[in-house]
């Protein structure tokens, strides 16, 4: 999270708690409730635990710290015009900070995008520089590969020793337990070289990650949620496990606090992008002469749309009311396909776009094509939905969906090809 306040998550997900059974408003226990008694867990050793657990993290921060790097950023942008009437210029200069770690012996080094991100998060900023642990001078730094719908960035600079270069170990995210420790590196509010400790408080949170076609909210991923103390500041950084392997980067925090300050500070609820889901994406991102990598797209546009004061909007069936669906013989919820792409997943799997152009007011829909209602089996009534079960495929990989068309509900099937990850999808 850099110091202008991005990577701050505003809005509590997933609240939920586990179910008791009762009777006459006393819980019961297992063997009431039929199922096997718990078996006594032995009683731990504490001052030697808790001796063990402070040596295992001294062990990881000295082994794998020198992996991690402090990212600066430097962009002159236009002054607000009301502070040329005080005597400000026409042009300021804003900065930014954040981490990173290194991936790699030829010195990539993994991001998050709003780290590197320009102002309004579109394109990288003109001036990137890095600095290592126990180095004073900064390194200029260039852009490999954006990926903004994931919030992830590999960038590299030249200019670094290779002696220097620190790699740290991928790890496997697939694997995680709740309640495994978590070592979070990074530079909280530009404390560089920092590192905070807690565990895993969850393996799979769904929240908006990375900057969506219109630079607006990002794509529903699954992150890990960690208690370890993360701040503006630590953005980019490793997330490790206790054998020192990256499991995570650190990409926002829940912040009541920020609501009213507008600035995040830490309430023990951080997320961070799973390292599966980089590693997938790492060989693109190598691949992209510093250019961006699209999430994968199956070749549809949405079929229906609202006005708004930027344009048309897309939108789901579910802002329709339920009058009016029934009416057009419509779904409750779903994506109605409005145009195929030819040469697409999409156009060889057969799907149907919408031909009969009806005006309502305030809004435009296709009818008469075909209307997506689930992808994985997850339900689907935006294009985000649907770019959500695709997040973490690769080329060669699968999605089945759910499809109405007319009275009729079919399951389609495609397959990603190498058009999946170039053609765009209209916004």
């Amino acid at each position: 999270m850099k110091g202008k306040g991005v990577g701050v998550l505003l809005v509590l997900v997933g609240l939920g708690l586990g179910a008791t059974v009762l009777r006459d408003g006393v819980p019961l226990g297992a063997a009431q409730q039929g199922q096997p008694a718990a078996q006594p867990t032995a009683a731990l050793n504490e001052p030697g635990a808790r001796l063990q657990n402070e040596q295992n993290t001294i062990d990881v921060v000295s082994r794998f710290e020198p992996g991690l790097v402090f990212i600066s950023t430097e962009e002159v942008v236009p002054q607000d015009p009301f502070a040329m009437m005080f005597g400000g210029g026409q042009e300021e200069v804003q900065r930014g900070v954040g981490s990173g770690f290194f991936v790699n012996d030829a010195g990539d080094i993994l991001t998050n995008y709003h780290v590197v991100a320009g102002e309004g998060g579109s394109g990288p900023q003109p001036k990137i520089t890095v600095r290592l642990m126990g180095q004073e001078a900064s390194v200029p730094a260039q852009v490999v590969g954006l990926a903004p719908q994931y919030d992830l960035a590999l960038i590299r600079a030249p200019g670094l020793k290779q002696e220097l270069i620190r790699p740290i170990p991928l790890g496997d995210s697939a694997s995680l337990k709740v309640g495994q420790k978590a070592i979070a590196m990074g530079a909280p509010f530009g404390l560089d070289f920092s590192v905070t400790e807690g565990i895993v408080s969850s393996t799979a949170r769904q929240i908006p990650i990375g900057f969506g076609g219109t630079g607006g909210q990002g794509i529903t991923q699954k992150a890990i949620q960690t208690d370890a103390a993360i701040n503006p500041g630590n953005s980019g950084g490793p997330l490790l496990d206790s054998g020192g392997r990256v499991i995570g980067i650190n990409t926002q925090i829940y912040s009541p606090a920020g609501q009213s300050s507008g600035v995040g500070q830490s309430a023990g609820v951080g997320f961070a992008i799973p390292i599966d889901t980089a590693k997938n994406l790492l060989p693109r991102l190598q691949a992209a002469q510093g250019g961006t990598v699209n999430a994968p797209d199956i070749g549809i546009r949405g079929g229906l749309a609202v006005q708004t004061r930027q344009g048309p909007l897309p939108v789901g069936l579910s802002v329709l009311s339920s009058a009016g669906k029934r009416q057009l013989g419509l779904p409750d919820q779903g994506l109605v396909v409005g145009q195929v792409v030819p040469g697409t997943p999409a156009a060889r799997a057969g799907l149907r776009a919408g031909t009969e152009r009806q005006q309502f007011r305030g809004g435009l829909i296709l009818l008469g094509g075909d209307v997506i209602t689930r992808a994985d089996g997850q339900p689907v009534d935006a294009l985000e939905d649907l770019q959500a079960a695709l997040i973490d495929k690769k080329e060669g990989d699968t999605v089945t969906l759910t499809v109405v068309r007319g009275e009729a509900t079919r399951e389609v099937q495609l397959t990603l090809d190498a058009s999946s990850f170039t053609v765009r999808t209209g916004q």
